[in-house]
C-alpha cells in the first residue's frame, strides 16, 4: 500500500471517531489493511528476538508494603524503582495499598466507557491534549509500522487531577 493511501485510510478510519471497537460493533469480515502486519515488518521483529534469550529477563517486582511507617523500606522501594527505571523500564508494584474494591471499581468504569454508546464517546476522541483523552491507536499517524488493533483513554492524575466535569460520566 502506498503512504498516500495509507494515509487516507488513516484519516478515513480516525474520522469515524468510533475506533476498533466501531469496526467490530459495524460488524465488519474483514479487517482493514492498515491493521495488516507486513511479512518483511514481522520477519525483522522476530529475528531480533530470536537473537534475545527471553529466559535471562525478569520483571522486577516491587513491593510497596510499609513504606509510609519504615524509612528503610521507602529507602528501599526508591532503589529499586530507580534501579528497574535504569535497566528494563517497567516494573511491577504490589502491596500498594488499593483496595481491590476500588481497583474492580476502576475495570467496571473502563469497560462501562467502552460499552457505552458510540455516539457519547465521540464526544471524548481527540488528538489534542486534554484533561481526557480517548481515540484509537495515539500513533496512529506517526507510527511506521502497522496500525494497533486497540482502543485507549488517558487521563492524568498528577500534577493537575482532571476535574470530575472533564471525565465522562460512566468513569466519575
Amino acid at each position: 500500500m502506498a503512504d498516500s493511501e495509507r494515509v487516507k485510510e488513516l484519516k478515513a478510519f480516525d474520522d469515524t471517531k468510533l475506533g476498533v471497537k466501531g469496526l467490530v460493533d459495524a460488524g465488519i469480515t474483514k479487517i482493514p489493511h492498515i491493521f495488516y502486519h507486513l511479512p518483511d515488518k514481522i520477519k525483522k521483529a522476530s529475528e531480533s528476538r530470536e537473537s534475545r534469550d527471553a529466559s535471562n529477563y525478569t520483571i522486577a517486582v516491587i513491593d510497596l508494603a510499609n513504606i509510609d511507617e519504615d524509612p528503610c523500606a521507602c529507602k528501599r522501594v526508591v532503589e529499586s524503582v530507580r534501579d528497574a527505571s535504569e535497566t528494563m523500564g517497567f516494573f511491577q508494584i504490589v502491596n500498594h495499598s488499593i483496595q481491590v474494591s476500588i481497583l474492580k471499581e476502576m475495570k467496571d468504569g473502563v469497560v462501562r466507557f467502552f460499552e457505552q454508546d458510540s455516539e457519547v464517546k465521540k464526544e471524548f476522541y481527540t488528538r489534542e491534549q486534554k484533561p481526557f483523552m480517548y481515540n484509537s491507536n495515539f500513533a496512529l499517524y506517526t507510527s511506521q509500522a502497522s496500525t494497533n488493533w486497540k482502543d485507549s483513554f488517558l487521563y492524568n492524575m498528577s500534577p493537575n487531577p482532571p476535574k470530575p466535569e472533564d471525565l465522562p460520566v460512566v468513569c466519575r
